[in-house]
């Protein structure tokens, strides 16, 4: 695995991403980033390592603009800015990281064998949570019974 660090661009397949998507034409961003979502949201079988790479850096560039998000600020990530993402990007991106973290992905097995195993789940939860952030414990009742 190419990988130099935990985070959505720290690898090579997620930068070579980054640079097709400078290379790319404005318009031809979006779409890009909408079918790599999509390509690991469903996947056929098992979740192959660079597709579930290219989903997790797609996912950080909608997270990037979400207004609770932050932006991606990877030497490796795009240099060219991207168009505004739509808003459905974001239950995509959810289920593609989703996915990404589950057993059938390549990428999650690969990391559980490494030492940064928990620095990146907590990666992944990060991006995850900014996109649907956990429902916190309620601690009054909100009516007598």
């Amino acid at each position: 695995m190419g990988t130099w660090h935990f985070g959505p661009f720290d690898n090579d397949t997620a930068a070579d991403f980054a640079g097709d998507l400078d290379e790319a034409a404005a318009e031809e961003r979006e779409p890009m980033i909408r079918r790599v979502l999509k390509r690991a949201a469903d996947p056929a079988d098992c979740l192959d390592t660079p597709d579930a790479e290219r989903a997790v850096a797609a996912a950080a560039l909608v997270v990037a603009q979400h207004p609770a998000g932050e932006p991606t600020c990877s030497t490796y990530g795009p240099s060219e800015p991207l168009p505004e993402l739509p808003a459905d990007l974001r239950t995509l991106a959810v289920d593609a990281l989703d996915q990404v973290a589950s057993e059938l992905s390549e990428l999650a097995e690969q990391w559980a064998e490494a030492a940064n195993y928990s620095k990146w789940c907590q990666d992944i939860t990060r991006l995850r949570d900014v996109l649907d952030p956990p429902i916190p414990p309620q601690e009054e009742a909100l009516f007598d019974i």
